[in-house]
């Protein structure tokens, strides 16, 4: 029988138009997306369909805009194929995803976890902005080679491994100094980076400021044991405990993504056809380089 997990997207999927043909194939996605305007007291609908990129782009926007179009796809595929939702397994999301991968398992209402996710943009554009940093993909570089790379790039300020992506794709993150010595180093070691268009250095210790405002954003709205194995990018483990699940969602924000284990971990309990349910197919790449033969369908627009 087959064993079907979903995999929600994270920062960096968003894309101005993203959200729109969905809307137009489902009156349950467009109902989604009303209530989040309402909730978020600003057009969010519009600014997924006609940008602009700028603000689009924001951590503070582009999260709850991932968050609403990923859920807004489940409710189209639930219109579309119901047995595929309902025979659904498994969930894992990246960074923000594993907020809609906790909603989706029923942790979490929609609503509550639109506002917890608001909260958490927010936050970690704060803490961004008062810290100059970025982000730069080392690919084509084994494990040993970029903790190399890390640990030479941090005579010239803070560096962190943040991403476990897939074989060949490790992602580091810190002060910007010390990105521009990555880039260089990486070169050297004869990898190819690729500096992030992102606000900061997330998934690192210069994300602590938010990490109190975020604890707060948690403990306000209920939280459930998920109905289906919801993994962890923290521990690439699935949890059932509210408390653990909420401590563990404050962590993510410092501590590094483990991608690759999470779904390796998936692949051990039995799943074997996945769908990248939002916007883009950045994790259906991530699969392939992980396992080719595994299957993979896109739900939402790419």
């Amino acid at each position: 029988m087959t064993q079907t997990a979903f995999l929600f997207p994270g920062q960096g999927a968003q894309f101005v138009g993203m959200g729109r043909g969905v809307v137009e194939k489902s009156p349950a996605a467009a109902r989604l997306f009303d209530e989040a305007n309402a909730i978020l007291g600003y057009d969010l609908k519009s600014l997924c369909f006609d940008g602009p990129a700028e603000r689009l782009d924001t951590t503070a926007v582009s999260q709850p805009a991932l968050y609403v179009c990923s859920l807004a796809a489940v409710a189209m595929l639930r219109e579309q194929s119901p047995e595929v939702v309902e025979n659904c397994r498994f969930a894992a999301g990246l960074s923000l995803g594993e907020y809609t991968a906790l909603t989706f398992a029923g942790a979490l209402s929609f609503a509550d976890g639109l506002k917890v996710v608001r909260v958490r943009g927010e936050a970690m554009q704060a803490a961004a902005e008062a810290n100059p940093s970025g982000m730069v993909s080392a690919l084509l570089l084994d494990g040993p080679k970029v903790e190399k790379v890390c640990a030479d790039a941090q005579s010239a300020g803070r560096l962190w491994i943040a991403n476990y992506l897939c074989p060949g794709n490790t992602v580091l993150s810190g002060e910007k100094p010390a990105c521009a010595r990555a880039v260089e180093l990486i070169t050297e070691a004869g990898g190819k980076p690729i500096p992030l268009t992102v606000a900061g250095a997330f998934h690192t210790a210069l994300m602590e400021s938010a990490c109190s405002t975020l604890t707060a954003a948690l403990a306000s709205v209920p939280l459930q044991p998920p109905r289906i194995p919801v993994v962890s990018n923290v521990d690439a483990q699935p949890h059932t405990d509210p408390e653990k699940i909420r401590a563990i969602l404050v962590r993510q924000v410092t501590q590094p993504v483990r991608w690759e284990d999470c779904v390796r971990w998936l692949m051990g309990q039995g799943a074997d056809a996945f769908y990248e349910v939002g916007p883009g197919k950045v994790l259906k790449g991530l699969l392939k380089r992980i396992d080719r033969k595994v299957e993979c369908t896109s739900v939402g627009e790419v």
